[in-house]
């Protein structure tokens, strides 16, 4: 008999969400089967059956949230295998859910640094707690905390629900398939108490008034509950500004000299890679080379220390289709050329979107790159990804008029294309005169670095 556990799947996750089984009890279940789906704050992805046999528990039902490490269900031999049950353990938890290629030279080589300093460093907050969900009834049916909540917040009668979880239980798609559909929310009983508070009533003497406001366009507004990634990453997000001082320093960047090189090589490298040649593997490229210059960036606050990071790994903001954001990570990016990069990057994202990732794919990471240019962005302050200390914002590279300097020291005016490169950071772990000697740099590697190179 094997014990199928809850995964932990990131660094800082404490717990998940089963949101599908893919099997039921009874099922023979492969080795690497895919057997249920998890949801946490980092990802939401499917998970693969440790070994092989038959599924004869399932201890935690689809929209329940448990500790990692729970059992959640068993996979044992086919004989003699139990038959199923409803009950829930009683020592299970209640509360609501919460929040590729070789290594290669890098760019330059690490410049001799001083040991960082240690200094006491204010305490995180505590993670915030969600709103406790509505107790459960003392009838009618078992439902887990996460639907409770949801039926709750929107006034829905569980009786006009049907449910589709093991035994007929409702489960959280239930519910959120219910109030998409658009139908009224109310229960029968508060539907019958707004009719008799409607019935006519002798009318009153009018008096003089000012005219009624007009209704709101868009009566009948939707209201769509927040996902759970949506909920953690606002809490995440609160944590994250409560706990480091943000500042923001920005710079300008011209980035002609890549521009000449994408234009050179966009066809064969579509050709070639199947994927376009954007301004991010260049961007990544080089931040891998300027990190290991200020190291003070490529770091974590700990308690009252500043832990500097041997390993680069740059986590990639990817985009979740506007339903939420997930960071995975290239790791040792510093030793790898731009061409690697650029696939890495590529895989992940495709497979952040597509619940594929795995644990290894979304730890590790000591600095993050979130990439809002493709939308034409000016800047952004984003949000610094705890516990590391800054995170850099590429945004929207357009065709300028820039001042050009020859040889000579002659100056005129050229059409270039320039972006803005805007970095956030924790104002514990260094001063303004160390982020802005790190952009110079930046700035400096992208403009003078031979990028031809790397793609030949």
């Amino acid at each position: 008999m094997a014990d199928i556990r809850m995964p932990q799947l990131g660094e800082t996750v404490t717990e998940g969400t089963i949101t599908k089984w893919f099997k039921q009890i009874g099922d023979t279940v492969k080795e690497d089967d895919v057997l249920f789906e998890v949801s946490t704050d980092k990802v939401d992805t499917e998970v693969p059956s440790p070994s092989s046999g038959v599924l004869t528990e399932i201890l935690i039902e689809e929209g329940v949230t448990v500790d990692v490490g729970t059992v959640i269900a068993r996979v044992g031999e086919a004989v003699g295998a139990p038959a199923p049950t409803d009950r829930r353990p009683a020592d299970l938890p209640t509360e609501p859910d919460q929040a590729a290629s070789a290594a290669e030279p890098a760019l330059a080589e690490p410049l001799a640094v001083a040991p960082p300093p240690t200094f006491t460093a204010p305490q995180a907050p505590a993670a915030l707690a969600a709103p406790a969900a509505p107790a459960p009834s003392a009838e009618g049916p078992v439902l887990s905390p996460v639907v409770r909540r949801l039926i709750a917040e929107n006034d829905i009668d569980p009786a006009s629900i049907s449910g589709t979880g093991l035994g007929g239980r409702i489960t959280r798609a239930d519910v959120e398939s219910r109030i998409a559909s658009g139908r009224p929310t109310v229960s029968a009983s508060a539907a019958a108490s707004a009719a008799a508070s409607a019935a006519p009533a002798p009318a009153a003497p009018s008096a003089p008034r000012a005219s009624a406001p007009k209704p709101r366009s868009g009566a009948g507004e939707a209201r769509e509950p927040l996902n759970r990634i949506r909920r953690l990453t606002g809490e995440y997000m609160v944590t994250s500004k409560s706990t480091s001082p943000h500042v923001l320093t920005a710079i300008e960047v011209d980035y002609e000299n890549i521009e000449r090189v994408r234009t050179a090589y966009r066809d064969t490298w579509k050709a070639s890679e199947g994927f376009s040649l954007t301004y991010l593997p260049f961007i990544a490229r080089a931040l891998s080379t300027a990190l290991r210059e200020f190291p003070y960036l490529n770091a974590s606050v700990g308690e009252g220390e500043l832990i500097v990071h041997p390993e680069t790994n740059l986590a990639i903001a990817v985009d979740l289709n506007f339903e939420g954001l997930l960071a995975p990570v290239v790791h040792d990016v510093d030793s790898k050329r731009m061409r690697a990069i650029a696939r890495e990057i590529v895989d992940l994202a495709k497979r952040a979107r597509g619940k594929q990732l795995t644990a290894d794919d979304i730890i590790g990471g000591t600095f993050t790159i979130t990439n809002a240019g493709q939308y034409g962005t000016l800047m952004q302050f984003p949000i610094i990804n705890q516990p590391q200390v800054a995170i850099l914002s590429t945004d929207g590279v357009s065709r300028k008029p820039v001042v050009i300097t020859d040889a000579h020291g002659n100056e005129s005016i050229g059409i270039h294309s320039v972006g803005v490169l805007a970095l956030a950071w924790d104002h514990r772990a260094f001063d303004g005169a160390y982020a802005a000697a790190f952009l110079h740099r930046l700035k400096e590697i992208l403009e003078t670095h031979d990028w031809e190179a790397e793609l030949v």
